[in-house]
Formats: C-alpha cells, sequence, structure tokens
C-alpha cells in the first residue's frame, strides 16, 4: 500500500533540528521524497507498523505533527502531478 507521510517538526528547542533529521532518515528508508517533508512510502502491513512506531518515537507531541495519507493499492491513479518531477518508481527495476 502507499502511504504519504508528511511532517512538521518544530527547531525552535535544542533538539529539534536532531528529530528533524531523524524523522527524515526513516521516512528516507521506507519511500522517496516528494516534497521537503513529504515522502511516498510503498509499505505492506508490517512495515507500515514499524514506521508509524519509529516516527512516533521522535517526535514531541506538543510541538510536532506527522500526518499519513493511505492512498491503497490503486495509488497510482490518485496521484498526480505537475511541475519538475525527481521521483521514481518505487515498485520499478532498480539499478545500482
Amino acid at each position: 500500500m502507499m502511504v504519504l507521510v508528511s511532517y512538521d517538526v518544530s527547531t525552535i528547542d535544542e533538539e529539534g533540528p536532531g528529530r528533524l533529521r531523524r524523522v527524515a532518515k526513516i521516512c528516507k528508508n521506507y519511500g522517496q521524497r516528494v516534497q521537503y517533508s513529504v515522502f511516498e512510502c510503498i509499505v505492506d502491513p508490517a512495515q507500515w507498523t514499524v514506521l508509524k512506531q519509529k516516527l512516533t518515537d521522535q517526535i514531541e507531541t506538543g510541538t510536532d505533527s506527522l500526518r499519513f495519507y493511505f492512498l491503497g493499492a490503486n495509488w497510482k491513479n490518485r496521484i498526480e502531478h505537475v511541475g519538475l518531477e525527481k521521483s521514481f518508481d518505487q515498485e520499478g527495476p532498480l539499478i545500482v
């Protein structure tokens, strides 16, 4: 399933920049960045459980926020993009 993950991590306090980097790194391990604080993640239910727990463990709920949008299995029909596209097909072949 495709889950769109967006986050807003406050960087006002001293620990904020570190939390921001950790949240971005976790998201990067599960998907691709499509905006500064938005990631498209293709995960199965078990991966989703782990991803959500890792993210919620990192944020401060009093100052930060996470939003999850579940696009389901037919996610390709639910995304429309205009402008510069830097993304890649996460389900396509990976050439290293």
